[in-house]
């Protein structure tokens, strides 16, 4: 059976999935220029000629950087509903629209106020963005590439982080933001082109609509047997879960496999969420100009998304290759590892010690090439991968939430906890929180790899 299912794929192809996927993340490329547009203008809106009218205050520009991660909430409820309701391609349209109006709100800012609206708005597309196109991309994938493909989500938003560092080291402010809208509006552009989810379509009851988008997307006729097994995959799948009672927290947690994802689930995104690695990038500029190496203020700053881009690029290989749970589990225990020494450097130095210039630099990046690599991408593979469609929406949408408002925590008491007890305290616990994680792939977490619903649900329960 499985050389015939093979024989079956190989008169197929992936260049259509590759396409799709790589089109609708540029809602993610567009998060990514958001998420970077903070670290090059931060100067010009606290300089005298600010485009706000004003310099801002520290704390102000501090609001308008943590915001985000607390509105990402509402984009996140507001999408569950869309693409249960409507559809995934509506729940895209929903992220690129929120991100275009950040961006026109933007240019048209005269003052803070109408400044946090914008960022408000991109804290709307930032929570779509993690729950709907994630989801998209897996229900459009065939299982030897959903790993590959799901990583693209974390590869153009660092490649936009990237680009926001570019362009605004050598454009003015208002250039940048004209260049940056153009993007959204093409991704709009993309939706009504792109199919809906096969998924999706046979919920809606268009099982026809399903075939010819299942064999558009792996590139063979729709009477072809790999169409017709994978449509079957989704109805059995759908009518299984048809046949019982709908599915609420409540149920799902009498439900042994159910509940074991869903706890896995929230114990890696919290991990996730207090990481470190948003508290490094954003003293990043600190650290690095405490070490004595003659690197200029240019390249320091994009030598964080280049190793962000080199880790996305080494699970873009290594995901399907390695497996997911390897994965997480050494790029987890690399960032414990890059924690405890720099915080151990730190201590050293403070009592007298001599340490090399050049390692805050080198963990700093040891850190970011591992959150890319491994720690922000695997778990978004995981998410899609370990609960059915009836209820994948809903339990992305909650852990999402969850690993939103514990990134806010993160930003915000780092700064408490270093000025009372030291930076290297700061550090320590993020160290002890990636060990944690580590023992729990370790212990706890399946392997997902090219593995359907059924089998992972099976190995959730323990058979």
């Amino acid at each position: 059976m499985e050389t015939e299912s093979n024989n079956l794929k190989s008169k197929g192809h992936t260049r259509v999935q590759w396409a799709v996927a790589v089109s609708v993340n540029t809602a993610a490329m567009t998060f990514g220029l958001q998420c970077g547009w903070m670290s090059p203008v931060s100067k010009i809106l606290q300089s005298e000629n600010s485009p706000i009218g004003r310099p801002l205050t520290d704390s102000e520009l501090s609001l308008i950087a943590a915001i985000p991660a607390l509105t990402a909430t509402f984009g996140i409820l507001a999408s569950l509903y869309i693409v249960d309701a409507y559809g995934r391609k509506k729940g895209i349209l929903f992220t690129t629209v929120a991100q275009l109006v950040c961006w026109i709100i933007t240019i048209c800012s005269r003052n803070y106020y109408s400044l946090m609206v914008a960022r408000v708005f991109c804290g709307f597309g930032g929570g779509a963005t993690f729950h709907v196109i994630p989801m998209y991309v897996k229900e459009i994938s065939q299982d030897n590439i959903r790993g590959t493909l799901g990583t693209l989500v974390t590869m153009l938003q660092n490649i936009g982080i990237l680009a926001m560092y570019a362009l605004g080291g050598y454009l003015d402010y208002y250039s940048v933001l004209y260049l940056v809208t153009v993007l959204p509006v093409l991704t709009i552009l993309i939706v009504y082109v792109v199919p809906e989810s096969p998924s999706f379509s046979v919920k809606q009851g268009k099982l026809e609509e399903a075939a010819k988008t299942i064999a558009f997307l792996r590139g063979v006729e729709v009477n072809d047997k790999e169409v017709e097994c994978e449509l079957n995959l989704i109805k059995k799948e759908r009518e299984h879960f048809e046949s019982m009672p709908k599915i609420t927290f409540l149920t799902m947690f009498k439900d042994k496999a159910m509940r074991r994802g869903f706890i896995i689930m929230v114990i890696i995104f919290s991990v996730l969420a207090l990481n470190g690695t948003f508290s490094i990038i954003n003293f990043a500029v600190i650290l690095l100009a405490d070490s004595e190496m003659k690197i200029s203020p240019e390249a320091q700053a994009l030598s964080i998304p280049t190793c962000l881009i080199l880790g996305t690029s080494i699970t873009m290989y290594a995901v399907d290759k390695f497996g997911r749970k390897v994965l997480l589990g050494v790029t987890l225990g690399m960032s414990s590892v890059a924690f405890a020494s720099l915080a151990s450097s730190m201590i050293l130095h403070k009592y007298g010690w001599a340490t090399p210039d050049w390692l805050p630099i080198a963990v700093i990046l040891v850190i970011v090439c591992c959150y890319g690599t491994g720690v922000s991408t695997v778990p978004y593979v995981l998410i899609t991968e370990m609960f059915s469609f009836q209820i994948r929406a809903m339990v992305m949408a909650c852990i999402c939430i969850l690993a939103w408002h514990l990134s806010f925590v993160q930003l915000v008491s780092f700064t408490a906890i270093s000025s009372a007890m030291g930076v290297y305290t700061s550090f320590y616990i993020f160290s002890a929180n990636n060990l944690f994680g580590l023992i729990v792939v370790v212990v706890i977490l399946p392997e997902t790899r090219g593995k359907s619903v059924e089998q992972i649900e099976l190995k959730l329960r323990g058979k």
